[in-house]
């Protein structure tokens, strides 16, 4: 009887900002069969600090987040603190 751990990452874009939204699975398997499992969940906005992130967030970002769409954002970031 073995027991490891498995830690499996999924993407989803959503909304205005394209934000992406990080899926963390943790799953405990018994001779590959799994017992149990947990998730974690958080997002990334445009803007955050990502210098400690993987290369796959990374790359997500790089090609979601383009100037005009950071353009974009901080503009409907601004009209939402104006209240327009």
């Amino acid at each position: 009887m073995a027991l490891t751990k498995e830690i499996t990452y999924d993407y989803e874009i959503r909304g205005i900002g394209k934000n992406i939204q990080e899926r963390q699975k943790t799953a405990i398997l018994e001779d590959g069969k799994e017992l149990s499992s947990a998730y974690h969940r958080r997002v990334l906005t445009i803007g955050d600090d990502l210098s400690s992130e993987s290369d796959e967030i990374k790359a997500l970002s790089s090609s979601l987040w383009t100037p005009a769409v950071s353009a974009s954002y901080s503009l409907f970031q601004t009209s939402q603190s104006l209240g327009l």
